[in-house]
């Protein structure tokens, strides 16, 4: 969706008076940075409540077209599963017309214990049925069944890995050495293939049960514990309570006990997509990117993937030092820049976004500012440990360390693990101010 916004709004509101016969009354950008509108439509007596579901589009680190999430909500939709009801695939802009459906995401917004873990049982019990459903109509619909334990293990991670392969702008070497512990690590699974989500954890809920079951663009058909690892890395960015109380309802509802390796397996294998579909465009943002999202999701997620190998194994991790503020001459513009940009109250919707994504960036760079030379400087001193001597400059340290780390002897995966994880950790801290849900999260361990 490369037109202007305002162009957008007006090509999806045209095109859906015109699908249902009915007059647009209420039409709102919805604020985030997907395209996406909440609509109203008036039809003779009839309002229908309406959600325009817009193309996040494979530039934005998307491996899927979006009439794969069209195709998969209209079979689940048949099979009984709580999803949108669907009224429509739109070609220009791209996206999905569904009714929007009563209730709220976020269990930290239950209002008590009791609708929260209601709330958890309903999902989950929602999520078995899920994975019972017969996997022949998704197959129909394009989906492929995994034909090996190394496939069920790998999951759709290898499109991934492609995506990456294909768009990569600069070296990583965290990311170089999470894939390669991935494809060395891959687990044994006497699962059979199920229709999975893989983006698990996302619905909405009302009074203490699950309305709808939302967002599965990166639905495949996989291993169940894949689910069960989506759900910690959702609950990264919208709590859904205690996991460990959440799988052992699973585990009950299915009889089958809970596999904590292999769920832990997919977790890092999950978690680690995010950076991989995102660092390319980390590197190379498009106009108008959201660029401190990205940032938070990258590191963030990257960070999860690395505490999970750490519990796997047993590695004790630690947080460096902080990093003291520098100021320098330049500091004070990049203050009356942040002020300048300080978001008043007064404005609303999308706009009210707009201006808060860039009071975001804002303070980050008077951070990167301030903290930028020393973190980086921290990070050169510690990556020279494995390279036997300091690089010219990061680029240079980062392609001698993805070198070094897709290497058959790559040296000790404590020492790279730690390595990785303080790196991530100071990144953690240059965004805190402005890392909104994902500030202090950690991923929850089940066992």
């Amino acid at each position: 969706m490369s037109a202007s916004p305002e162009s957008q709004e007006q090509q999806v509101t045209q095109w859906v008076e015109g699908l249902l016969g009915g007059k647009i009354v209420e039409c709102e950008r919805q604020a985030r940075w997907r395209p996406a509108w909440y609509l109203v439509v008036e039809r003779g007596a009839e309002r229908l409540p309406l959600y325009f579901r817009g193309d996040r589009g494979l530039q934005s680190g998307g491996q899927y077209q979006l009439e794969h999430e069209y195709s998969i909500l209209k079979i689940l939709g048949e099979s009984g599963i709580p999803v949108p009801k669907l009224h429509g695939f739109c070609e220009t802009p791209r996206g999905i017309l569904m009714e929007r459906v009563p209730g709220r995401a976020d269990l930290s917004t239950a209002v008590d214990a009791a609708e929260r873990d209601s709330v958890q049982d309903d999902y989950m019990r929602i999520l078995a049925e899920i994975h019972a459903l017969d996997i022949g109509p998704f197959q129909a619909a394009g989906l492929t069944q995994p034909s090996s334990s190394t496939e069920m293990g790998l999951a759709d991670f290898p499109i991934w890995q492609r995506g990456y392969a294909r768009s990569q702008a600069r070296p990583d070497a965290l990311l170089a050495y999470v894939t390669r512990w991935l494809h060395e690590n891959v687990p044994a699974s006497e699962a059979s293939p199920s229709f999975v989500c893989s983006d698990s954890g996302q619905f909405l809920f009302d009074q203490g049960r699950v309305t709808a079951v939302i967002d599965l663009e990166l639905a495949h058909l996989g291993d169940p514990a894949a689910d069960l690892a989506g759900l910690r890395t959702r609950d990264l960015s919208e709590p859904l309570g205690d996991l460990k109380r959440a799988t052992r309802r699973y585990a009950e509802i299915t009889g089958r006990p809970i596999d904590h390796r292999l769920v832990d397996y997919h977790t890092v294998r999950f978690s680690i997509v995010t950076p991989l579909a995102i660092a390319p465009i980390i590197a190379r943002p498009p106009p108008g990117t959201d660029i401190i999202q990205y940032l938070c999701w990258y590191w963030v997620y990257a960070r999860a993937a690395l505490e999970v190998i750490a519990h796997m194994r047993g590695i004790d991790l630690s947080w460096p030092d902080e990093i003291e503020a520098c100021p320098n001459r330049y500091s004070p513009a990049y203050d009356v820049l942040t002020d300048s940009l300080n978001p008043t109250g007064a404005e609303e919707g999308f706009d009210a976004y707009r201006l808060q994504t860039a009071s975001r960036l804002a303070e980050y760079v008077r951070r990167v500012d301030r903290y930028g030379p020393a973190i980086d400087s921290a990070d050169q001193e510690e990556a020279s440990a494995f390279l036997g001597s300091r690089g010219q400059d990061w680029l240079q340290t980062e392609q001698q360390l993805e070198a070094m780390v897709t290497e058959a002897s790559a040296g000790n995966e404590e020492d790279w693990i730690r390595f990785f994880h303080r790196r991530t950790c100071r990144q953690d801290r240059l965004l805190s101010p402005v890392m909104r849900e994902l500030q202090n999260t950690r991923i929850q361990m089940l066992d």
